[in-house]
């Protein structure tokens, strides 16, 4: 067994002269592969198929169906290669099919693959699938001959004639001409193929000097990425770009050279992607599904790289290929913008420390390079690697270099990440225990650096806090790195805790829900008392809490913030125990005195990332523990420094007031948005964790206050804390109801000067909030309205839904309270009319309608206003109007006759909105009696010198036409409809009937001075309607007759509109 997996055949020919035919037959039968791992590996994307690929769509699935339906057939293993049929059952539209399938193999890998069915993919079909597994599961019923040269060599020439003869006979259409092509070199003496000694056998496995490796389609792999790089913008060929990664992966894991080899073929592939050149050209970032798999692309060559058992030339290969790849123009960068090639030398480094220095290009590959030259050979490391007991004596007293106080060895020889990527190209190699030995080093030097860096703090503790300011001490951070280093030592440490091997998950049922992971606890052998468990909830703590600096571009900020949403989602899953607890309260309480290193620290960097989503899981997970210790953290959390930045003076001059303040202080923090809604979801975890204790209530509120720069998050905190504080079957938290007010009151204040369109939804939550609250609440809103709402708000919606039936029966208040609320909203009411008696000063009219002398101050208010122009003609008519309604037709009068004093109606302006309120105003005025008439006609003269409405006004008082009772539009025109009427002829209509005539004239002389034939039907009209209020005065027609011949003899040259006017008027 053991010669067969690591010797090819050629070699034990040539060690042994003769090789017994049974010892040959075992040799053969132990070459083929033993474990159905490669198989599956082969014929799959993985262990775990995407959801809904049953058996119909994975090849390994379908060949063990296939298998088990007994469709394999005729099987005969000849040396080194396997043959035999295998029968596709018929469809409901298909007929029974069977393909012919071959298979050669050397070494326990199988080499190559055939099959009748012409499957074009990556993978091994279900027919190779089905045979492969008939051989491991039923090795001892398939016939085995030894390799045919074997056979042949034992043949005389009569029978090898008759072999010939009979193979080119049955199948003489297929080998025919090759075999006479044959024949005829070998009777040539002098041909090659008679210089060479022997002749070749297929069946005979690999020579020496063969690459033994698996098989794998090259050119199938190439079309199948290039095509799904062409359909990037889908999903699925995201999801299926990404399953091929996992299977390098799960390559390397099995050792198997082909990992690299597919790796290489679809980095050549990403490569010619056409859209890499088309975003340089256009100086554009990548598509994040894109810059997702070149991160993952980036990352897997830092693993293969960092194989512990590659030979010198492949890595000498590899790095070949990297730097060609590395210098191309269309390699993306690491930062995943190609404008940052234009970026000016210096500025972006000043405005983050986390840029490479000006001049280096940094692309995907360029840890990777770095990577290349790192070794294993280190005799230190390889000590920690082989085992677990390496440790330095306490009592030597030798050089403890490399080992903490404790004797813990310690792996220095990288930096953080890279000593990480080692970490993970160990356990990505299949070298599980060699990578926890390294990650228990690693995790050992964080220990001790971190203990010197709170040395260091304690000592310049004073000087930083005087100075309340500090800068980002690490270069990079370890959460959004592109090596992912605290994920990979977290996931390292949790896969060695698991309590079950999931095994070949494409043997179990795939409609089932995946099961939750569950962990145990591991010892480590060289820390008594801990595991890796705990190891594993420690860096992620440690890392989730560093302080690091927000660095640039949209997608590095959004990779930072699904790194940290990703970690903390694998922490959210960890059922906290009695050895764990404690471990979280111990870093917990590090991370609050970690100063500078610690996004926790009582200073931070200005552009720090901040913690709020880390804080929030903190919070949670503490507060059943230590209560104290949860709040401190999470208030300490909510900051968000770099809001708290004040602009310089000239960009405040040159800001413009419509553009979004946080855009333009800002503009690279592009996930501000998101971490904003992420710090408000921290405030209303405590809010509500906090209910029912005034104590910690009160430092929430004064931190939301302090730190919470959205009105609309603010709001959103107001509205859930008025939730919880008013449950529906309890009685409500008098605390949190307060500060739920209060927060609403912060945000009116914030928005009073900026109005929004959820104002009104803001200011209706907030009288009803203060109505939960009660009477005395709400009267504090009413008198400090002026810094809370405009006058209309005040009126319209906090006057009127504070005094309205509901809201007294709510209060449940006694008759003395109720009449203080109602004039406190009366006070209020006037207040706001007299501040903007335009839009005040009706609602003010309608809630002082109960109060005598509120209601004669608010009309003084109103007289006041149009005396002194504060008021437009249109509010001053509806305010008449209600005055009518309310049965004060003088008052209303009066305001109309204001009105008019405002209003101004142009010749043209035929549909002026005022039309119907002068025609009320007039019937109304005809209503009261000719003195008020005779008052109003002057007014009317002077406001509207539109002809067609002063003649309609004309003909309303003097003719009594059936639709008196309309006037006004409908609406309250029928106070006119009792009313006397005038004779034109006499006082004070005759001055009205003079203005009409006279409106008609000079109205005709505008409209034909622009004249258009198109438009002489109209004028015709027009001069028809003219005539009729010429004929209302007793020498009308005469003069109507003069009008005519002016017209006539003015406008001659338009002969044919004169014309028109002959045939009409004579």
């Amino acid at each position: 067994r053991r010669v067969a997996e690591t010797w090819a055949f050629e070699q034990v020919e040539e060690r042994f002269s003769r090789v017994p035919e049974p010892v040959q037959k075992r040799i053969v039968f132990w070459s083929f592969p033993r474990s159905e791992r490669e198989i599956c590996m082969y014929s799959s994307l993985g262990y775990h198929p995407p959801e809904g690929e049953r058996d119909s769509r994975v090849p390994f699935n379908r060949g063990l169906n296939l298998l088990q339906s007994g469709a394999v057939d005729r099987v005969l293993q000849v040396g080194f290669h396997l043959s035999g049929i295998v029968t596709e059952p018929p469809g409901p539209t298909e007929p029974e099919r069977s393909y012919h399938v071959s298979i050669s193999f050397d070494r326990c890998k199988i080499t190559s693959v055939s099959c009748a069915c012409d499957n074009r993919d990556i993978f091994y079909c279900a027919h190779v699938v089905a045979l492969s597994l008939h051989r491991i599961r039923h090795a001892r019923q398939v016939e085995l001959r030894l390799p045919i040269s074997e056979t042949l060599s034992q043949m005389n020439r009569d029978q090898l004639q008759k072999f010939v003869q009979y193979l080119i006979s049955a199948h003489h259409t297929e080998v025919l001409p090759t075999a006479q092509r044959l024949a005829d070199e070998i009777l040539l003496l002098g041909s090659e193929i008679n210089r060479v000694h022997g002749a070749p056998d297929p069946t005979a496995g690999a020579g020496i000097e063969d690459a033994n490796c698996w098989h794998l389609d090259e050119e199938q792999i190439q079309e199948q990425v290039k095509q799904l790089l062409s359909n990037g913008g889908y999903y699925g060929a995201s999801k299926q770009l990404q399953s091929m990664f996992n299977k390098v992966r799960e390559m390397l894991r099995m050792r198997d050279s082909n990992g690299a080899r597919m790796l290489i073929l679809m980095t050549e592939q990403f490569l010619q992607d056409p859209r890499l050149a088309l975003w340089r050209q256009q100086g554009a970032g990548m598509t994040d599904k894109c810059r997702q798999l070149w991160d993952e692309l980036g990352a897997l060559w830092v693993c293969v790289v960092l194989s512990p058992h590659c030979k010198l030339e492949e890595r000498a290969l590899w790095l070949q290929l990297l730097k060609k790849w590395n210098k191309l123009d269309v390699c993306p960068l690491e930062e995943g913008n190609y404008s940052c090639d234009s970026t000016g030398p210096g500025t972006a480094l000043q405005a983050n420390p986390n840029r490479s220095p000006a001049g280096i290009r940094q692309t995907v590959f360029s840890r990777a390079i770095k990577a290349a030259e790192l070794r294993w050979g280190d005799g230190h490391l390889q000590k920690i690697l082989s085992s677990d007991c390496y440790g330095l004596s306490l009592k030597s007293g030798s050089d403890k270099l490399g080992f903490d106080p404790q004797g813990h060895p310690l792996w220095l020889g990288d930096a953080f990440p890279m000593a990480c990527a080692r970490v993970d190209a160990l356990r990505s190699h299949g070298y599980p225990r060699e990578a926890l030995r390294l990650a228990v080093a690693v995790v050992n030097a964080m220990r001790l650096q971190r203990r010197h860096q709170l040395e260091s703090y304690k000592q310049q503790k004073k000087e930083l806090l005087h100075k309340g300011t500090t800068s980002i001490t690490n270069l990079e951070g370890w959460v959004g790195h592109p090596l992912d280093p605290i994920g990979c030592l977290c996931h390292t440490f949790l896969e060695a805790c698991r309590t079950e091997d999931e095994g070949l998950a494409l043997f179990a049922d795939s409609a089932a829900e995946p099961k939750k992971a569950l962990y145990q606890h591991v010892p480590v052998p060289s820390s008594p008392g801990e595991s890796y468990f705990m190891l594993a909830l420690e860096v992620a703590l440690l890392g989730l809490g560093q302080q690091r600096s927000m660095p640039e571009g949209l997608y590095a900020q959004d990779k930072v913030v699904r790194s940290e949403e990703h970690l903390i989602g694998t922490l959210e899953e960890l059922e906290l125990d009695e050895r764990l607890v404690p471990v979280l309260r111990k870093q917990a309480a590090l991370l609050l005195d970690g100063g500078p290193f610690s996004g926790f620290g009582e200073v931070v960097f200005r552009e720090s990332v901040p913690m709020h989503t880390f804080a929030r899981y903190l919070f949670n997970a503490l507060l059943p523990y230590d209560p104290e210790l949860a709040y401190r953290l999470a208030l300490r959390a909510m900051r968000l420094p770099v809001l708290e930045t004040v602009l310089p003076t000239s960009d405040l001059l040159h800001q413009n007031p419509l553009d979004s303040m946080m855009a333009n202080r800002f503009p690279r923090w592009f996930t501000l948005g998101h971490l904003e809604t992420r710090q408000c979801e921290l405030a209303s975890a405590m809010l509500t964790a906090a209910k029912g204790d005034p104590t910690w209530l009160r430092m929430v509120l004064g931190s939301i206050q302090q730190n919470i720069h959205s009105p609309a998050l603010l709001f959103k905190l107001a509205q859930d804390a008025c939730k919880t504080a008013t449950p529906a079957n309890s009685p409500p938290d008098t605390t949190l109801l307060n500060i739920s007010l209060e927060l609403g009151l912060q945000v009116m204040r914030m928005t009073l000067n900026t109005m929004t369109w959820r104002r009104r939804e803001m200011v209706r939550w907030l009288v009803s909030c203060a109505t939960e609250i009660g009477v005395q609440a709400l009267m504090n809103i009413m008198q400090n309205w002026y810094t809370l709402f405009t006058p209309i708000e005040a009126t319209t919606i906090v006057a009127v839904t504070g005094t309205t039936h509901a809201t007294l029966l709510r209060l449940n208040l006694s008759a003395g309270q109720r009449d203080e609320l109602c004039s406190c909203a009366r006070t209020l009411a006037l207040q706001c009319a007299m501040k903007d008696p335009q839009n005040c000063a009706l609602p003010a009219l309608t809630l002082c309608e109960k109060n005598h002398a509120a209601f004669e101050a608010a009309y003084q208010i109103v007289l006041d206003s149009a005396a002194s122009a504060g008021m437009g003609h249109s509010h001053l008519f509806t305010v008449a109007r209600y005055m009518e309604h309310r049965g004060l037709p003088l008052r209303a009068y009066k305001l109309a006759t204001l009105a008019f004093s405002h209003l101004s109606i142009a010749f043209n302006q035929d549909t002026h909105p005022a039309l119907n309120d002068v025609l009320w105003a007039c019937s109304l005025s005809q209503s009261l009696g000719k003195n008020e008439l005779a008052a109003i006609v002057p007014l009317v003269i002077k406001s509207v010198q539109c002809a067609p409405m002063l003649s309609d006004i004309l003909h309303r008082w003097s003719l009594p036409p059936p639709g008196l009772a309309s006037l006004g539009g409908g609406r309250r025109g029928a106070s006119g409809a009792g009313g006397k009427l005038f004779a034109v002829d006499k006082a004070p209509l005759c001055q009205l009937l003079e203005a009409a005539m006279a409106a008609y004239v000079s109205t005709t002389h505008s409209r034909l001075t622009h004249i258009s034939p198109r438009h002489y039907g109209e004028f015709i009209e027009f001069l028809g309607k003219a005539r009729e209020t010429f004929l209302l005065a007793h020498d009308g027609h005469l003069r109507f007759g003069q009008f005519l011949d002016n017209l006539k003899q003015t406008y001659k040259g338009k002969k044919k509109l004169m014309l028109l006017v002959r045939e009409r008027f004579g």
